[in-house]
């Protein structure tokens, strides 16, 4: 009965159980992919500096060890996985799944984009406000063996270091019914950890550091304004929560018009930002991601000056109160 019950989520498992195993068997160790001659001499670089960034997060930050990014999964150029997220129309709420062990989570994983397509239509005929993106890198917590993905190696290098330390910061810490918390921290560690490792490996003025910090310091504009915008999003829901839902689907679409307009407001290193809502216009789904990965930034940030800025320190209490 309980099977029947659950059939669903455990046909759900078995699919992503599938392709994550298909990751995970036909990843080749780095060594062997080092020594192969017609594997590209700059991308064999790409992958020294993720080996670097490992190496650095586990000894010099005390992230856990682990045999994660010690091999490459060749995905051919294609999008492995889709991240499936929905949230309530007329507030900032996001619709949550329940995994076994990890329990609620604000996404779904997909490596079949029809079937994340699937779900998509059936929680918009719900009223959802959903998004489908693709995924660049994910951890599986320490329980399996988590690869380097060959699509990591187009990343710039700080970008690469980043996604590095922040996957490793989901293996070595992860609190139940908190993703906000957990998202927000490895985002927190992955930025701070990069600085730091660009810092120890090319010196504080190279230009490798100095165009991830650029790039950080645009990634952190939008994701301000962004954050603006939800705020005024969830300012004006509280305020017509007893309208019509024609009243509030027009309020709404005026706002996020307004909050696309006024994006070139906003000063950017790198203009092709102002081009950000030329393809898609964001909905309540859209920035419902902004806050489940950098909503607590001041709240984290109290915590690194509390620990004088180093990194380390903080990763330690960290463990201490949440490690796996």
């Amino acid at each position: 009965m309980l099977a029947i019950w659950q059939w669903s989520m455990i046909l759900y498992g078995l699919q992503q159980a599938k392709g994550q195993l298909k990751i995970i068997r036909e990843a080749k160790p780095i060594e062997e992919v080092l020594a192969d001659p017609n594997f590209p001499d700059s991308l064999k670089q790409k992958l020294r500096l993720a080996q670097d960034a490992r190496v650095y997060a586990m000894e010099k930050l005390n992230l856990s060890f682990s045999e994660n990014y010690t091999t490459l999964f060749d995905q051919h150029g294609e999008v492995l996985l889709w991240n499936l997220s929905a949230c309530e129309p007329y507030a900032l709420e996001a619709h949550t799944w329940y995994y076994p062990f990890l329990g609620s989570m604000p996404y779904k994983g997909f490596f079949d984009l029809e079937k994340a397509k699937a779900e998509r239509e059936s929680l918009e005929a719900e009223g959802f406000d959903t998004r489908i993106r693709p995924v660049g890198g994910w951890s599986t917590l320490g329980i399996l063996k988590d690869p380097i993905l060959s699509n990591m190696l187009e990343r710039s290098e700080g970008a690469l270091a980043e996604v590095i330390i922040h996957e490793l910061t989901h293996a070595t810490v992860f609190v139940k019914n908190e993703i906000a918390f957990n998202e927000n921290l490895a985002s927190f560690i992955g930025e701070r950890g990069a600085e730091l490792f660009l810092k120890e490996k090319y010196g504080d003025s190279s230009k490798v550091l100095t165009e991830y910090l650029q790039s950080e310091a645009d990634s952190k504009r939008l994701t301000q304004y962004v954050l603006t915008g939800a705020q005024e999003l969830d300012t004006l829901y509280t305020s017509i929560k007893d309208q019509p839902d024609s009243i509030k689907q027009l309020l709404k679409n005026e706002k996020i018009d307004k909050i696309i307009s006024n994006l070139d407001t906003v000063s950017f290193y790198n203009t092709n930002y102002y081009q950000l809502f030329s393809k898609a216009k964001p909905n309540n789904a859209y920035f419902m991601s902004f806050k489940r990965y950098h909503a607590q930034e001041d709240t984290l940030n109290s915590i690194y000056r509390k620990h004088n800025y180093d990194l380390k320190s903080m990763i330690e209490e960290m463990k201490s109160l949440y490690g796996k």
